[in-house]
């Protein structure tokens, strides 16, 4: 009313809402500032920092599940495949012509079993053997590269972050404890056991490991998803 006191609390004007504009594409998210009670502040959109992925609301929240049952399955079977290559080329360039192998095996089975639990160790929670971990929703959550988005067409707005942490880079960890420990282990192993064989055969189970390591690199990061 016009007559009414400018003190009046019930003609007083709401207070101003401050809304931002949705985050375009499908993974870029807003991070989380501040939390004062139950009021967040959020920061500009784009990429979520590592450890986390966006909710429905496009909000950058921290990844604290546990993998299930599949995603341990997929991480034993990747980890599976540098032993299964190690072995299959250990016996292709020893067979019978030398005793050596049994011993060669076990280091490699050694190798890959302190890699796997060296990996476990450094990923968050650090020095714990359980990982936490964003759950998986679909297959595009593999490949966030390709779906940052582009408003002009002109300018692309880079919103890639791994949003299944860390099933995607913990392989990559793993794969590469695994070659360091090759590195210092075996070729001492074979220079003193493997007299039987000649000394340009000695060393190509090592040079194998050396050319399918990349491989298996560019297997987990171009099919990751797929597998």
């Amino acid at each position: 009313a016009l007559g009414a006191p400018p003190g009046n609390a019930a003609c007083a004007l709401p207070a101003a809402v401050d809304i931002q504009p949705a985050c375009l594409g499908l993974y870029c998210g807003r991070t989380v500032l501040s939390v004062n009670g139950s009021v967040e502040t959020y920061g500009d959109c784009g990429v979520c920092p590592r450890g986390q992925r966006t909710d429905d609301n496009k909000i950058c929240r921290e990844c604290v599940g546990s993998p299930d049952r599949y995603d341990w399955l997929y991480l034993g079977f990747m980890a599976m495949l540098p032993l299964v290559l190690h072995w299959f080329f250990i016996e292709w360039y020893s067979g019978k012509k030398s005793s050596s192998a049994v011993l060669q095996h076990l280091t490699a089975l050694l190798e890959c079993s302190v890699a796997a639990v060296v990996t476990l160790l450094v990923s968050d929670p650090v020095g714990s053997l359980h990982i936490r971990s964003c759950r998986v929703k679909k297959l595009s959550d593999w490949y966030t590269m390709l779906y940052n988005p582009s408003p002009d067409y002109i300018t692309t707005v880079h919103c890639t972050h791994e949003a299944v942490y860390p099933l995607y880079t913990i392989v990559f960890i793993y794969y590469a404890f695994c070659l360091v420990l090759m590195m210092l282990l075996r070729p001492l192993l074979v220079k003193k056991i493997a007299c039987g064989l000649g000394r340009s055969d000695r060393f190509k189970s090592i040079y194998a490991a050396l050319y399918f390591f990349p491989i298996l690199t560019v297997l987990q990061a171009v099919g990751g998803g797929l597998l």
